[in-house]
C-alpha cells in the first residue's frame, strides 16, 4: 500500500476542504436545483388556448385629457379545430419553422442555451424556438416581459407541454394563438383579415403566405407599415413576403408535403384585401393612433408586442378642436372644387396632407392624414414622397445669413470668418434661364460638361434690366428661382442642407445635394417636419423635435413622460430676419391668400415639377402649419404608381401653393387661433452686408460646352445629349431641359428636376427622435443645358 504523506493540518492545508466535503456540497447544490426544478415543473400549468384571448385595450387621450379612443387590445379570434385548418397550413408552418415537430421533444436545447447566454450578458432573452415553445410564448399573455424568470417559466411550460400534450393539440393551439398582423389572432381571423375567407378554404399559396406573415406582420404584410419602420414600405414588404412564401412552398415540396405540380400554381403573392377594418379608427383617429404608436415603438418606450397586449394609457398632444378644424378646412375646399365625377381626368386621386405644430414645445397639435384612415392607409401628414418645391427656399436664406457666401478668391471650403453674411437687401440676378455658376464665378457643369440654365415661373425675368438685379426680399416675395439657385451655389449646398437639418428636417428626406436644383425643393420632407422646421423660425431659432405623446401609464404607474429638448439651430438674429422676409411673402407676395387680418403671418408657397405637388407652409408666433396637395392613386393594383400632374385639377389651369393649400391654411388657422391674442413677430436686428452678385468673368469656355444655338427639341430617353446644347423647351421632365420651380405673383410654375415625385421611400429605417416621420426620397433628376442630370435618393 502506498503511504501518502499527511497534509499539515497546522498549516495552509487545514483551510482546504476535503474532496468528500466538496463532493457533498456539489451533490447537495445540484440536488437542491433538481428539487427546485421539480417543484417548479409541478407548479406550472399547461396553457388553455381559449384563455389566451384575454387582453386589454390601450386608451388614447386628447391633449385635454378626454378619451380619444380605446383600441389595440381587442382580440379578433375564433378558435377552430385542427380538422378545419388546411393540411397545407399545418405543413407550411412545420416546413418553415420546425420540420422535426412531430419527432422532437418540444424544446430547442441550442436555442435555450443561446437564450441563457444572452441573459448572462444582459442581452435579449429570446432564443430559437420550436413550434411548442412559440405556442407557449403566445399563450403566456399574462407575462410578456423579457426577464430571466419569465424565460425559465416558458422553458418549464414548454417541457411539460411537449411531454404531456399530443402534437396535434400543440399545433392546433399554436395556429389558433399566433398573431398574423391586422389585429388577427389565430388562423381563422387571419384568413378573414387577409382574404375574407374561412380558414378551411385556404389554398396552399395563401397558407404559405400566412406562414410568412408569422415572421412579423410589420415586414411581411403587403400593405406596409411605414409608421413603424420606414423600411416596411408596401413594395419592400411585398418582396419579402413573396420571397418567404416561395421559400416555404419549396420546402413543402422538399419535405414531401406538396407536389411540384401543385406548387407551380402559386408563383406570385395571393391578392389580399385592405388592412384596416376597425371603425373606431375612422376619420383622423387611425392616423393619430398610428403616429403615437410608432413614436412609442421607435423610441423604445414600449414594444409592439407589449402594445398588442394592451393595458396602456397614452396621452397625446392632439388638440381635438384643431384636428376637427383642419379636417373641416380640407373637406370644405375639396367639396367646393374637386369633382372627380365631372372631371375624371383631372380630379381623381386628389389628396391633401397637413400638420400643425406648437413652436413653443414641438407638440403636434393637429394632423390631416387623408379622408379616412380605414380607407386611405398612407398618412399624408407623414411619409408621402410629395416634394416641397419653393417652401425650401427659406433654408437657403437661413444658410446665407448664418454662414454667408464664399469668397470667390479662396478655396471651396471656407471658415465662417472668411465668408460674407448676406442682408435681405443683397442683390442677385432674377434673369430667366440664368446660367448658374460656381461660387468662384466659373460655370457650373456636371461630369459630362453640361451646364445649367435656371428657368423662372412663366419664363419671366424679374429685377432691373439689363442685369435683372433683385434683392433677396423681393426674390423671396416673388419666388424667383434663379436668384435662390445661385445663392445656394455661393453659400454651398452642404450649408443649405445643414440649415435644413438644423431646422428640423430629416437628413433621410433630403436629396440631390450635388445639383443646383437642391435649393428649390427637390426633397420630400413630410408635412409634420415642414411644420416643425418653420416652427424653428417662429421660435427665434429654437428647434424642438415634433412629438405626439406626452405621457404613458400602465398598471405600474407612469412609465414615460416627454421631456422637451431645445437646440439653438439659428441665432435669433438669423431666424427673425428669415421670418421678416417670409412675412413679406404673405403681406404682399405669392402667399397673400394666407393673410389673417390683425395677425402677423409668415410663410412660403411651393409647387413642384410637372405640377405634381403644391404646398403652403406658414406660421404665426403661436402655431406653425404645413398643407400639401398632390394626386396619387390609392389603388395598389395600379402598376408603377406615380404622382400625377394637376393641370386642370379643380378647374384651375394649374395648382400652386397660393391656391388651394393656402386657402386651407387660411381657413384652418383662422379657426385654430380664435380667442388667442394676436402676437407680433420680433423686430429683427439688422444683419449682413449688401452683396451685389457680380462674379468675375469666367474663363472662355470651349464651344462644345457653352455655345448656344437655335432652339431644338428635347432628346428622347434613347438619345444621348450632345453639345452644343439646345435652349430651354416648354416642358420639364425626366429627359427634358432646364427645369426650375418658382412662383410669380401667385401663378406658380414648377421646375424641380425630380423624378422623385414618383414617391420613392427610404429603404433604411431612419426615424425621428420622436418617431413621427421619416420620409424617403424618390429618384431625382436635374436637367441642365446640354443634357439630363440624374440623381437618386432614398
Amino acid at each position: 500500500m502506498i503511504d501518502y504523506p499527511r497534509r499539515d493540518r497546522d498549516g495552509w492545508g487545514r483551510w482546504v476542504p476535503s474532496w468528500k466535503l466538496v463532493s457533498g456540497l456539489c451533490v447537495g447544490f445540484f440536488g437542491s436545483l433538481l428539487v427546485a426544478a421539480g417543484i417548479a415543473y409541478a407548479m406550472v400549468g399547461v396553457p388553455v388556448v381559449a384563455e389566451t384571448a384575454k387582453a386589454q385595450n390601450n386608451v388614447y387621450y386628447w391633449s385635454d385629457g378626454s378619451q380619444m379612443v380605446a383600441t389595440g387590445g381587442e382580440r379578433n379570434r375564433q378558435i377552430i379545430n385542427l380538422s378545419q385548418i388546411p393540411k397545407a397550413m399545418q405543413n407550411a408552418v412545420i416546413s418553415q419553422e420546425n420540420k422535426t415537430f412531430y419527432e422532437d421533444s418540444g424544446i430547442d436545447p441550442k436555442g435555450i442555451a443561446r437564450a441563457v447566454f444572452n441573459m448572462a450578458r444582459g442581452g435579449d432573452t429570446q432564443g430559437g424556438s420550436t413550434i411548442t415553445q412559440q405556442y407557449v410564448k403566445n399563450a403566456m399573455l399574462d407575462d410578456q416581459s423579457q426577464t430571466i424568470s419569465r424565460k425559465v417559466k416558458e422553458i418549464l411550460v414548454s417541457i411539460k407541454v411537449g411531454a404531456e400534450e399530443p402534437k396535434d393539440e400543440i399545433l392546433e393551439g399554436y395556429l389558433n394563438s399566433a398573431y398574423y398582423g391586422r389585429g388577427a389572432y389565430g388562423i381563422q381571423a387571419a384568413a378573414r383579415a387577409y382574404f375574407n375567407e374561412d380558414a378551411v378554404d385556404l389554398n396552399p399559396g395563401q397558407c404559405a403566405f400566412l406562414a410568412a406573415v408569422l415572421k412579423g406582420a410589420t415586414y411581411y404584410d403587403p400593405a406596409g407599415a411605414t409608421s413603424i419602420d420606414t423600411a416596411a414600405t408596401p413594395e419592400a414588404n411585398k418582396k419579402r413576403a413573396r420571397n418567404q412564401m416561395q421559400d416555404t412552398l419549396d420546402k413543402m415540396v422538399e419535405y414531401g408535403h406538396l407536389s411540384q405540380a401543385e406548387r407551380a400554381k402559386y408563383p406570385d403573392l395571393p391578392k389580399v384585401q385592405n388592412p384596416r377594418s376597425n371603425t373606431q379608427l375612422g376619420g383622423q383617429i387611425g392616423y393619430m393612433v398610428d403616429l403615437a404608436k410608432s413614436s412609442l415603438i421607435k423610441n423604445d418606450i414600449v414594444t409592439q408586442d407589449q402594445l398588442e397586449q394592451g393595458g396602456y394609457s397614452i396621452y397625446t398632444t392632439f388638440d381635438k378642436k384643431k384636428v376637427e378644424e383642419l379636417e373641416s378646412a380640407v373637406t370644405k375646399v375639396y367639396k367646393a372644387n374637386i369633382k372627380p365625377e365631372e372631371r375624371p381626368k383631372t380630379d381623381t386621386h386628389v389628396q391633401f396632407g397637413g400638420a400643425s405644430v406648437d413652436p413653443a414645445t414641438g407638440a403636434i397639435k393637429a394632423i390631416y392624414g387623408g379622408a379616412d384612415a380605414t380607407k386611405h392607409f398612407t398618412n399624408n401628414a407623414d411619409v408621402t414622397g410629395a416634394q416641397v418645391g419653393s417652401t425650401f427656399k427659406p433654408f437657403v436664406l437661413a444658410a446665407a445669413m448664418k454662414w454667408g457666401v464664399r469668397d470667390p478668391d479662396l478655396g471651396e471650403v471656407q471658415a465662417q470668418d472668411e465668408r460674407t453674411v448676406v442682408s435681405p437687401k443683397s442683390l442677385y440676378s432674377g434673369k430667366n434661364n440664368l446660367k448658374i455658376k460656381n461660387y468662384d464665378g466659373t460655370v457650373w457643369q456636371n461630369e459630362k460638361g453640361e451646364e445649367w440654365l435656371q428657368e423662372n415661373d412663366g419664363k419671366a425675368s424679374l429685377g432691373d434690366p439689363p442685369d435683372y438685379k433683385i434683392d433677396l426680399r423681393e426674390a423671396m416675395r416673388e419666388s424667383v428661382n434663379s436668384a435662390f439657385v445661385q445663392l445656394g451655389m455661393d453659400v454651398g449646398l452642404d450649408k443649405v442642407k445643414e440649415a435644413a437639418v438644423d431646422s428640423g428636417l430629416l437628413d433621410s428626406s433630403l436629396t440631390g445635394t450635388t445639383y443646383p436644383s437642391f435649393s428649390i425643393g427637390i426633397s420630400d420632407p413630410s408635412a409634420i417636419r415642414m411644420a416643425g422646421s418653420y416652427a424653428t423660425f417662429a421660435a427665434s431659432g429654437k428647434q424642438r423635435e415634433p412629438f405626439s405623446v406626452t405621457k404613458v401609464a400602465s398598471k405600474d404607474g407612469t412609465i414615460y413622460t416627454h421631456k422637451a429638448t431645445t437646440k439653438q439651430a439659428f441665432t435669433a438674429k438669423v431666424a427673425d430676419n428669415v421670418t421678416d422676409v417670409l412675412k413679406t411673402v404673405v403681406d404682399d407676395g405669392t402667399g397673400s391668400a394666407a393673410q389673417l387680418p390683425g395677425r402677423d403671418v409668415a410663410g412660403k408657397t411651393g409647387t413642384t415639377d410637372g405640377n405634381k405637388s403644391a404646398w403652403f407652409v406658414g406660421y404665426t408666433p403661436q402655431l406653425s402649419t404645413a398643407v400639401s396637395m398632390f394626386r396619387y392613386p390609392d389603388d395598389e393594383s395600379i402598376k408603377n404608381r406615380t404622382f400625377l400632374e394637376m393641370y386642370g385639377t379643380g378647374d384651375q389651369d394649374k395648382i400652386h401653393g397660393a391656391s388651394f393649400p393656402a386657402e386651407i391654411w387660411h381657413d384652418y388657422m383662422e379657426d385654430a387661433l380664435k380667442g388667442q391674442p394676436a402676437k407680433k413677430f420680433p423686430t429683427p436686428e439688422p444683419i449682413g452686408e449688401v452683396i451685389n452678385d457680380t462674379p468675375p468673368p469666367s474663363p472662355t469656355p470651349s464651344p462644345s460646352q457653352t455655345q448656344e444655338t437655335t432652339p431644338s427639341p428635347s432628346p428622347t430617353p434613347s438619345q444621348t445629349p450632345t453639345s452644343p446644347s439646345p435652349t430651354p423647351t416648354e416642358t420639364c421632365g425626366v429627359f427634358e431641359w432646364n427645369c426650375g420651380e418658382g412662383e410669380n405673383g401667385g401663378n406658380e410654375t414648377s421646375g424641380n428636376d425630380v423624378g422623385g415625385a414618383n414617391g420613392g421611400q427610404s429603404p433604411s429605417p431612419s426615424a425621428s427622435e420622436s418617431g413621427e416621420d421619416s420620409s424617403g426620397g424618390g429618384n431625382g433628376n436635374g436637367n441642365g443645358q446640354g443634357g439630363t442630370i440624374w440623381g437618386a435618393s432614398g
